[in-house]
Formats: C-alpha cells, structure tokens, sequence
C-alpha cells in the first residue's frame, strides 16, 4: 500500500529556483568575491551587500599609513581567476592592491549590487518568518534602513574593529593622534617628534617610511618582542633567477609577465609551491622551526649590530610564527638610524604633550602614532541576535566556536567569510577566501533547491570542531608563550581564534564538499521531497538551458585509455 498522506505536487521543475533573498555584510575581498559567484552560479536571487565605507576594498580601503603593503607575496594574495603581472613589487602597497579590488569588481559587475555607506548596525532572526531583520544605517542622510534576508553573510573581515592602546590619559594628548587604519593623510610629519606605539605587523612597515621624513625625530615604543623574517620570496626569486633584494619589479618584467602567460604561471606556481611547503614550521620542535630559529635570529643580529641592545631587546624566547611573521623590509635597519629611539619601557600614561614612562622619565611628542592593531578575537561591533534572542557575543564569549569557520549553531542562515579561524600562518589566504565563498554558496543552493527554510550546524558538530581545535594546537608553535591577534582575550587567551587548525591546502580539502549530514533543517513542506517538482526539468522550458547539455564537449568528462593515470586526480584525489 502506498502512503495515505495528503500530498500535493509542486508544479515547478526539479531546479526549483524559488526566490531568495541574500545580504552580506562588508564588500572587500570576500564581499566582492562573493558578488561575482553568487549572481553566476545562483539565480532568481534578490542580492545586495552592505558596505560602511565610500567604496570597496575594506581594509585596503581604510588602511592608508605610509609603508602600508602586502607582507606575503603579492602574486599569491589575488584572485585565482584574474591574476595581476603587473605588480610593482614582491610586496605590492595597499593603493595598488585596492585599485585590483576595485577593478575587478567594475569588471565583474560587482558594483551595481554594492550600497556604499550603508553601515549594518543590527541583525535579527525572525524564527516566525524564517528571516533575517536588519537594520542599516545610511551614513549619508542618518536615515535607518529595515531590510530583510532569507541568507545573511558577514564578509566584514578580521582586520576592521580598531583596537586603541589601553593607557591612561590617551585621550587627553593634545598633538596629533592617529591610529594606523585611521591615518591623517593632509598631516605633515616633517621635523616633527613622533611617537609610535607597537609592534606588530603595521608597526613594520610604518617605522621605515616615517624615518625617511625630513628633520623627524622618531621614538618608537615596542613592548613585545618579534621575529622579522626573510623576505618569505627569497627562495621564490633565486630559483626564478631574480634578486632577493630587488623586490620590485622592473617595467621589463612586468611586462614579460604580462605578454608571456607560461612564464607568468611559472613564476606564481613557484610562489604557490613554496609557501604550501613551509607548514612544517609552524610544529613544535620540528626541524623545519629549528632552522627558522637560528636563520632569523643569526639575520636579526647582523641587521641590528649597529645599536646590539636592541637586538637583546627585541629577539623573542617564543617559536618562529607564534606571533604573526613579517618580512619588514627596512624595519631593523630603520630601526639603528640616529633619528630613531627604541624603548622597551612600558608607558604608564599619557599627558597633553607627550608620554611618561614608568622609569619616571617623559618624551615630549609633536604627533602619536597608535600601531595596535584589530579586535580580533571579537564578534561583530553590531548586534546579531539569532535563536531565542541569544546574542553572537554572548555565543562568542569566552571565546568563538564554530562549524568549519563558516556558521555556528543557534543562527540559522547566517554564514561567515574570514570567520573565526579562518587566517593562516603560511600559503594563500585569497584561495580559502575563495574556497569559503564556494562553500557558503553551496549552501545558499541547498536551501533554495531543496526548499528549506532553514539550516545551521548541529550543536555537537560545533563542539566537535572546537574539540579539534583545541587538540590541534598544542602540537604546533601557536600555542609558546606569546602575546598574539590569533589568541583569545586580546592576544592573551590559552584558545587560537584566528587560524584554522591547519593548513591552507587542509582547509581548501575540509571545506571541498560540504558534509550536510552535519546540519539541521526545517523544511517548507511535511514530504521532505516535494522539490522533486512536477516531473520537468527547466532545461526542458524555452529560455530555461539546454535540453542536451550532457553531450557537450565541455561538459563530458572523457577519460583516458588508462583512466588511472588521469592527472586531474594525480594531482588532488577525488572527493564526493
């Protein structure tokens, strides 16, 4: 006997494109990625992305310091699909890197989905209406904006939640006072007393621009001890014959790797090789790190010999890639020029002129420069309240957990781009960027398709994945004792937030095929298979594809006489 149950037909074919509506927060590398393949591969989708600022490119929008550029090879930090050869450098400056952004998102049509100067300043799950709420202000008029979702993205980034530097008084000081991803273009640095506060990655590659003004006299303050490595391309350059220390690039070469496409993918696919290869180091103890130990620390010395107290000051006890690495060209020998002061002793506060020290000493300072870095650890700096009213920061709280990077249980329909644990310590951040991207629009065409209303991870599968963090990183170099952005806590915490537990290419395998079994859903309809539809297909609909599309030649898989020695799968195994 068949089942007695009341069922209806869905008259639509088995595609099933029911509308959608999609929102995402944030239009910099993987906002625009996200413009490009979410109206390529999805359609009847009601599509827009949100963005605070006055045009695309997040962080390489905001961030404007001078010195500002990539710190790993630039022809590994792109788009896959629309490589550039014409770089000026190995490290390409920021104003390059976001006129990329901007124009592959002119190219790929990007910009007629983009609302500039939208600031997302809240987001809601209705489990009623099996949507997302938002709240939007227009940052032109002041005028709040309510918006609504079906999917809801947060593209916003890690490095967008300014971090000031926790010391009394710094709002009191009357000079100028900037932040590095809040620069004051129109100030004049020149003969000027200028403090920098930090360290870190913005610190490094700020310290050699601001030494070269004229008449400057430059203090910097650096609490923490650091690694500076090699160029991470000097390997890359000697096979390819070129100079270490030349790392731009001549018209000549641009223009060979513009008008030969061998050469030009040789010399990325080098690139790619050699920073796929390094992960060893990122292990406690292994070979690999010893190396890069002693390597760095032999270079750090021999960069500082001229002012060696500031060598004893700045070499760490902590693993090579505990903190992040920066190449910091010109940092260390900025660093021993006579207009420079190094100063390891901490600040115990901040007047209207200048800082005090807790030696009891005081620097008078014309202009003050805070290099301190993100919030990373952090949710959102918006509401996003999903399930039963529980806040992202109350999940978030001690620390982020995740399924995969990408969403979280208790927040149906909400995805994340560059989540919690989504940076890496070595290879291509722009291919997980992609990979994420994929995995999430996966996702978006399960829902529509299958006609569910709703889907999250399930709660164990989160915990899971916590589970493996936690384990994963006590064999690896993250874990030494280091004050870091990939921590909890403000850098201080005992959990990793920032970095997948891996490496690039275990993540790009991870997040390869998604594993649906690991959701929960609600669905549209009692019969769970009513979107098989009306017996049609649309290619079978005038104007809906092509009724024979499995004989195309671009479409059949046709394999070899030996199908054992395809390539394809030479080069990565098959996977569902």
């Amino acid at each position: 006997m068949g089942n007695s149950t009341s069922f209806t037909i869905k008259d639509e074919p088995i595609e099933n494109l029911r509308p959608l509506k999609v929102r995402v927060i944030g239009a910099g590398f993987s906002g625009i990625y996200l413009g490009i393949r979410v109206p390529q591969r999805l359609r009847n989708v009601d599509f827009q992305i949100y963005e605070k600022n006055e045009d695309v490119g997040g962080t390489w929008f905001e961030n404007r310091y001078p010195g500002c550029a990539c710190d790993i090879p630039a022809h590994s930090y792109q788009y896959s699909f629309d490589p550039n050869p014409d770089w000026s450098a190995f490290y390409a400056p920021a104003k390059e890197i976001w006129g990329y952004l901007r124009g592959i998102a002119d190219k790929y049509g990007v910009m007629k989905y983009v609302r500039l100067s939208h600031k997302v300043t809240s987001c809601t799950w209705d489990d009623s209406l099996k949507k997302w709420k938002i709240k939007i202000e227009d940052l032109n008029t002041g005028n709040i904006i309510d918006d609504d979702a079906d999917i809801l993205i947060s593209a916003r980034g890690a490095l967008n939640d300014i971090a000031w530097p926790k010391v009394p008084g710094l709002d009191t000081f009357k000079g100028e006072k900037m932040h590095s991803a809040a620069w004051n273009q129109k100030y004049d640095f020149r003969n000027k007393r200028v403090g920098v506060i930090g360290g870190g990655s913005s610190a490094i590659q700020i310290v050699p621009s601001l030494q070269k003004v004229e008449g400057v006299n430059l203090t910097c303050f650096i609490r923490s001890k650091t690694w500076i490595s090699n160029p991470f391309g000097d390997n890359v350059m000697m096979q390819l014959g070129l100079d270490p220390n030349l790392i731009e690039f001549s018209p000549e070469q641009r223009k060979e790797f513009a008008t030969d496409p061998k050469k030009f993918f040789e010399f990325r696919k080098t690139i790619e090789v050699d920073t796929n290869m390094v992960h060893g180091v990122t292990l406690q103890g292994s070979d690999m790190q010893k190396g890069a130990v002693e390597a760095f620390r032999a270079m750090m010395r021999k960069r500082l010999e001229k002012k060696p107290e500031i060598a004893e000051s700045l070499l760490p006890s902590f693993a090579v890639g505990c903190r992040r690495l920066t190449p910091g060209p010109g940092y260390l020998e900025a660093l021993v020029e006579d207009n420079v002061e190094f100063i390891s002793d901490k600040i115990s506060s901040i007047s209207e002129t200048g800082v005090s020290l807790e030696t009891g000493r005081s620097i008078e300072l014309d202009a003050l420069v805070c290099a301190t870095g993100f919030n990373n650890s952090s949710p959102p700096p918006f509401h996003v309240f999903g399930k039963d009213g529980r806040s992202l920061q109350q999940k978030f709280t001690p620390y982020p957990e995740t399924y995969l990077t990408v969403a979280t249980d208790g927040f149906p329909n909400f995805f994340m781009m560059l989540g919690p644990n989504s940076v890496i310590g070595s290879g291509s951040l722009t291919i997980m960027i992609e990979t994420e991207g994929d995995y999430i629009v996966k996702c978006i065409r399960k829902l529509q398709k299958e006609d569910y209303t709703s889907m999250m991870p399930k709660a164990e599968r989160v915990r899971d994945f916590s589970a493996y963090i936690d384990e994963y990183f006590k064999r690896t170099v993250y874990m030494d004792n280091c004050n870091s952005w990939y921590r909890s806590e403000g850098g201080k915490g005992s959990r990793i937030t920032g970095l997948w537990p891996g490496s690039p290419l275990h993540c790009l395998e991870t997040l390869r095929s998604p594993r649906w079994e690991d959701f929960e859903y609600e669905s549209k309809d009692e019969n769970r298979l009513r979107w098989l539809g009306n017996g049609w297909s649309m290619t079978q609909i005038e104007g809906g594809g092509d009724p024979a599309w499995y004989i195309e030649p671009s479409m059949v898989n046709v394999p070899l006489e030996k199908p054992e020695e395809d390539e394809e799968f030479k080069r990565r195994p098959f996977s569902h």
